[in-house]
């Protein structure tokens, strides 16, 4: 559905607001007069259908997208493989929500107005690279885990309501030979509560051996992957397979989309941010960020400061200078944002150099 129909323009901006079944955009010309909206399904032919739209009204246009990690992520990548600049728009605060009100329409063109302004600059991920093939492994990964702890936590609250007998056999044993003599506890009927605690208890130890076999295969996949990615990431002192893939997919398939360290370091939390009044000039740690990139950086911080020597001798430092424990983290968590990234873009600018060769 189209409406406001004008003029072809030299460029116009494209602001979409993005949802599982339809997308609605709305057009604005160069001093941000309203051209025209649509709605579309969101499928191949409508991605092909709002850039026919959009090039229909303008020669040139700049799209900008609510939501290109979720809804939006279709639309975004068709647009940016047939060459088209895509923008990637956070939701408007919640005081313009509440003065302008909302649906649909106003929400695509709060996003083309957020483009134009230059308040929205931030490119999307490509997703459509290794890194990203390192994203869904992962998601595999930690619900396999979460489940293996879910089942291991249940087993254990199950030995503690179980009958008597059966509770005082198992009580004593560590978790290992727990899980195995649970997987061969024997059942062939069902006549008391006894034989429904022993059925539980062998499957879930059963559940437990299978994810556990599930997360070693994805443990090795997940290292496979990260080093065809970043292969000079997993060589650095205290950063494994799984502390890499969080930071690569923090990064995305375009890490050169980032304008620098400060801003890899703010998608990591790890950087500090000005919180001065009146005579008091301080900092205060950046509470937003991506947690798990955050929790890796700290690991490999931990790790650091244990056997890696030059840490060791910085942290020396540092404490005979008066700094307390996590003062010299957030130190040494900024410093490791700052080489991770370097070596991201080092690793992008090689592959492109690799490309260029091979095409000459």
């Amino acid at each position: 559905m189209t409406s406001i129909s004008h003029a072809r323009v030299e460029r116009i901006t494209v602001g979409v607001d993005t949802h599982k079944h339809a997308h609605v955009a709305v057009a604005l010309n160069e001093i941000g007069g309203l051209l025209a909206k649509t709605t579309i399904t969101v499928n191949t032919d409508g991605y092909h259908e709002l850039e026919q739209w959009a090039l229909a009204l303008g020669s040139r246009a700049v799209f900008g997208i609510e939501g290109t990690g979720s809804y939006g992520a279709g639309l975004a990548s068709h647009l940016r493989r047939r060459g088209h600049r895509v923008i990637e728009v956070v939701r408007p605060n919640r005081q313009q929500r509440h003065l302008r009100g909302k649906n649909d329409r106003l929400d695509a063109e709060n996003a083309a107005r957020a483009v134009l302004a230059g308040t929205a600059t931030a490119i999307p991920k490509s997703a459509d690279g290794c890194v990203e093939m390192i994203r869904q492994i992962k998601i595999a990964k930690d619900t396999a885990v979460k489940s293996r702890t879910q089942a291991m936590v249940t087993l254990k609250t199950i030995i503690v309501n179980a009958p008597a007998e059966l509770r005082e056999e198992l009580d004593e044993l560590p978790d290992r030979k727990l899980l195995e003599y649970c997987a061969d506890l024997p059942f062939e009927t069902m006549t008391t509560p006894a034989d429904a605690a022993r059925y539980t208890l062998r499957t879930l130890a059963r559940r437990h051996r299978s994810l556990s076999q599930e997360i070693d295969i994805q443990e090795r996949i997940l290292q496979t992957l990260t080093e065809r990615a970043a292969p000079q990431l997993t060589s650095v002192f205290g950063i494994g397979a799984d502390s890499a893939a969080e930071l690569l997919i923090v990064a995305g398939d375009n890490p050169e989309r980032l304008r620098g360290e400060a801003a890899f370091a703010k998608l990591c939390g790890a950087c500090p941010i000005p919180a001065s009044s009146g005579k008091t000039n301080r900092h205060r740690l950046y509470r937003g960020g991506h947690r798990q990139a955050n929790a890796a950086l700290h690991r490999i911080a931990l790790i650091r400061m244990r056997f890696h020597e030059p840490t060791i001798d910085y942290v020396t430092r540092r404490t005979t200078e008066g700094k307390s424990k996590a003062e010299i983290m957030r130190c040494l968590k900024r410093f490791i944002a700052r080489e991770i990234y370097h070596i991201l873009v080092a690793n992008v600018n090689t592959g492109i150099r690799e490309v260029t060769a091979c095409q000459t």
